[in-house]
C-alpha cells in the first residue's frame, strides 16, 4: 500500500483567472506548436466572422507585423466597454480576462455563431505576453491592455471617432514561455484558411497583410459556396453548370452546391456555423441520402436504369462530385470540443429537403445534364463491380496461398502495430541497404519496384490490376475501397523513403496520390511520415558528416574554411549508402528525422493533387512555369 501523504483542504488549489489557460493550454488550443499558434488567430478572427454572420461586419484585416505580433480589425458593432451589472467591471474586461464570457449565450446577439463557448479571446489574451484591444463605439475610441491574461488597468476612452465608425481591433503577441518552438504564423496556411472563410461567409472581405515579407492578399466572394465549387473544379472537365440550392428550413439556414466532373474522386466538404466539420455529420448524410435517392428515381423514371438493374450505391453516385453544404443552426450540437462532426439530428431531414427540391428540378429541366450523370453513375456502378470482383480474386488467392503478405515484404517481429513501421522504399539497390540496416525487431521494409501507376488518372478495377499497390494494400492489412478499415492497420508509422532526385520525388508524389485518394484516414490519423535521407556526406580525415540541405553544406563548408582538406559527396540515391550509414542518418529513431505529412486544408489539397497528377496539362504547365526558379539540384 502506498505511503499516506498528510492529504489536507489546504492542498486543495484554486486556479484563478486565466492561470488554468496558460497551465494546461493544449486543452483550450490543441498544444504549443505552429499549429495551435495558428488557433490562435482564428479563434479571434472567427469573432470577427461571428459579427458578420449577424450582420453587423463585412470587413476583416489580419496583419502580421515585424515583431511576430498579430492584429484583427473588423468594423463590427464594436464589444461594448459599459459596466456589467453583475461583476461591476468593463463588458470588455470581462470577455478578455473571464472563461466562457461573451454574448453567444442568451441568443438576442448573436442568431448564428461558431464560438458557442466564449472562450476564444480570454484564452488568446492569456497565452500572451502582451495584448491590447482597441474599441470604437459611441463615437469613442476605448482601449484596454493586458500581459499574460491580466489587465493593466481600467478599460479608458482615448479619443473621439465619428459616432457611425464602429469595430475592434485585437493585438496580441505570443507568449514565449508557452509557445516554445521557435515558429511563426505562416502567411500561406492563413491564406488557406481565410479564403475557406471567405467562400463560406458571402459578402465578407478578409484582408491579409504581411508586414515582415510585404504581401497582402484580399478575399471576397459575392457568389458563396457556388464559388468554392467552381474554385476546386477550375482544373477539371465538369459535366454541368454548378448547381446551387439555399433555403431557412425553421431557423437553419441551408446552402448546398454540386457540380459533376470528369474526375473518379470525390470532393465533399461540410460545413457548420462556418466550422469545417472535417467528420462530416447529420448535415452531410442529409446531403448524401438524397442524392443517392434523387438519382436512382430520375434514372427509373427516365427508364435509364432498367428493371433488373440494381440501384446505384451511394459510392456510385458520388464519383466525380464535388460538393459542399454549408448549414448555419442556433444552438448546432458537436459531437467534440474539436467540433468535427455535426450531431442535430433534425438538420439530416432539413438538408434533404432543400437539397431534393433544388436537385429534382434541375434534372427535370436540364436533361441533358441529367444524362450525363446517369451516365457518370453507370460507369462507375460497372468498374466498382468489376473492382470488386478484383478484389476478391485477391482474397481469394491469399487463402488458397495461406499468405496474406507479399513475399518481396521483410516484416518485423513485434507484433503490436503502435510499436511496428514499415518503409516503403525504391527499388531492390535501396531495399538492400534498408533490410540490413534496419532494427528487425520493430521496422519492416517493402521495396516497389519502379513507379506505381499514377491513381488520380485511374479507377479501382485498374488500380488493383497493379502488382505493387497489391503489395502496398496487402503489407498495411487495412484492405481497400468498401473494405478499408484503419483498424486493422499492421504498422503505425508508415515511413515513404525515397531517392533525393527527380525520379525519387516522382514515386513520392505517386504513392501520396494513393494514400490521399484512397487511404486518406491513414493521412488524418498521423500514421504517414517522409523520411529524410542526408543530401551530403563531408569526410574530414576520419571524421565523417552528414548534411541534409544545401544551406546545412554551405554554411559547414563556410565554417571550415578554405585550409580545411574534405572530401564530399552528394547521394542521389538511398543505394549509395552502406547499411550503416543508411541506419545512423535516416532509420535510427533517436538520430533520424520524419516529416509527418498532415492536412491542413483538404479543399486545397484536393486541387492541388488534381492539378499536379490530373488530366489537364495546362495549369500544370503553368505551376512548372510559375515555380521553376525555385528548383534545386534538378538531376539533368
Amino acid at each position: 500500500m502506498a505511503e499516506q501523504t498528510n492529504y489536507q483542504a489546504s492542498n486543495i488549489r484554486i486556479l484563478k483567472g486565466l492561470e488554468g489557460v496558460r497551465m494546461r493550454p493544449a486543452m483550450y488550443i490543441g498544444g504549443v506548436d505552429q499549429k495551435a499558434l495558428h488557433h490562435c488567430v482564428y479563434e479571434v478572427v472567427d469573432n470577427s466572422i461571428d459579427e458578420a454572420l449577424a450582420g453587423h461586419c463585412d470587413t476583416i484585416t489580419v496583419t502580421l507585423h515585424e515583431d511576430q505580433s498579430i492584429s484583427v480589425s473588423d468594423n463590427g458593432r464594436g464589444i461594448p466597454t459599459d459596466i456589467h451589472p453583475e461583476e461591476k467591471v468593463s463588458a470588455l474586461e470581462l470577455v478578455m480576462t473571464k472563461l466562457h464570457a461573451g454574448g453567444k449565450f442568451d441568443g438576442g446577439n448573436y442568431k448564428v455563431s461558431g464560438g458557442l463557448h466564449g472562450v476564444g479571446a480570454s484564452v488568446v489574451n492569456a497565452l500572451s505576453s502582451q495584448c491590447e484591444v482597441w474599441v470604437k463605439r459611441n463615437g469613442k475610441l476605448w482601449y484596454q491592455m493586458y500581459k499574460c491574461g491580466i489587465s493593466q488597468g481600467p478599460v479608458k476612452s482615448i479619443g473621439k471617432v465619428d459616432k457611425n465608425d464602429t469595430g475592434t481591433t485585437t493585438k496580441f503577441l505570443r507568449d514565449d514561455t508557452i509557445f516554445v518552438e521557435e515558429n511563426s504564423v505562416k502567411f500561406e496556411t492563413l491564406v488557406t484558411r481565410f479564403r475557406e472563410m471567405a467562400f463560406i461567409t458571402k459578402g465578407i472581405k478578409i484582408v491579409l497583410i504581411d508586414e515582415r515579407t510585404e504581401r497582402e492578399m484580399t478575399f471576397y466572394f459575392e457568389g458563396g459556396v457556388k464559388s468554392y465549387v467552381r474554385y476546386i473544379n477550375r482544373n477539371r472537365e465538369t459535366l454541368h453548370p454548378v448547381l446551387y440550392a439555399a433555403k431557412d428550413v425553421e431557423d437553419t439556414n441551408i446552402e448546398v452546391a454540386i457540380q459533376y466532373t470528369d474526375a473518379y474522386s470525390e470532393s465533399i466538404l461540410s460545413f457548420a456555423n462556418n466550422i469545417h466539420t472535417v467528420d462530416g455529420g447529420t448535415h452531410l448524410t442529409g446531403l448524401r441520402t438524397a442524392l443517392t435517392r434523387n438519382i436512382n428515381d430520375y434514372a427509373r423514371k427516365a427508364n435509364l436504369l432498367k428493371d433488373g438493374d440494381s440501384n446505384f450505391s451511394g459510392d456510385d453516385t458520388r464519383e466525380g462530385l464535388t460538393a459542399i453544404v454549408s448549414v448555419k443552426h442556433p444552438d448546432p450540437q458537436f459531437k467534440n470540443q474539436t467540433k468535427d462532426r455535426l450531431v442535430n439530428a433534425e438538420v439530416s431531414a432539413q438538408v434533404q429537403q432543400v437539397f431534393s427540391e433544388a436537385f429534382n428540378a434541375f434534372l427535370e429541366e436540364n436533361p441533358r445534364a441529367a444524362k450525363a450523370i446517369i451516365e457518370k453513375c453507370l460507369t462507375a456502378s460497372r468498374a466498382r463491380d468489376a473492382a470488386r470482383k478484383a478484389r476478391d480474386l485477391v482474397i481469394r488467392k491469399s487463402a488458397l496461398e495461406s499468405l496474406t503478405l507479399p513475399g518481396k515484404l521483410a516484416d518485423c517481429s513485434e507484433r503490436n502495430p503502435e510499436n511496428c513501421e514499415i518503409y516503403i522504399v525504391e527499388g531492390d539497390s535501396a531495399g538492400g541497404s534498408a533490410k540490413q540496416g534496419r532494427d528487425r525487431h520493430f521496422q519492416a521494409i517493402l521495396p516497389l519496384r519502379g513507379k506505381i501507376m499514377n491513381t488520380e488518372r485511374a479507377r479501382l478495377d485498374r488500380i488493383l490490376g497493379s502488382n505493387e499497390v497489391k503489395a502496398l494494400i496487402s503489407a498495411l492489412g487495412t484492405g481497400i475501397g468498401e473494405n478499408f478499415n484503419v483498424e486493422n492497420l499492421r504498422y503505425h508509422r508508415i515511413i515513404i523513403m525515397t531517392d533525393a532526385d527527380v525520379d525519387g520525388s516522382h514515386i513520392r508524389t505517386l504513392l501520396l496520390t494513393f494514400l490521399f485518394r484512397y487511404m486518406q484516414p491513414l493521412i488524418e490519423n498521423g500514421h504517414l511520415y517522409i523520411a529524410q535521407p542526408p543530401l551530403y556526406s563531408i569526410k574530414q580525415s576520419k571524421k565523417m558528416t552528414y548534411l541534409y540541405t544545401d544551406q546545412e553544406k554551405d554554411k559547414y563548408l563556410k565554417k571550415l574554411g578554405d585550409n580545411v582538406k574534405y572530401n564530399i559527396q552528394r547521394y542521389k540515391g538511398l543505394g549509395e549508402m552502406n547499411a550503416d550509414q543508411l541506419w545512423d542518418t535516416t532509420m535510427d529513431p533517436a538520430a533520424r528525422t520524419l516529416l509527418q505529412v498532415s492536412i491542413e486544408d483538404a479543399a486545397s489539397a484536393d486541387r492541388t493533387f488534381d492539378m499536379l497528377m490530373g488530366n489537364a496539362v495546362p495549369p500544370r504547365r503553368k505551376f512548372i512555369q510559375t515555380h521553376a526558379h525555385e528548383v534545386r539540384n534538378l538531376d539533368v
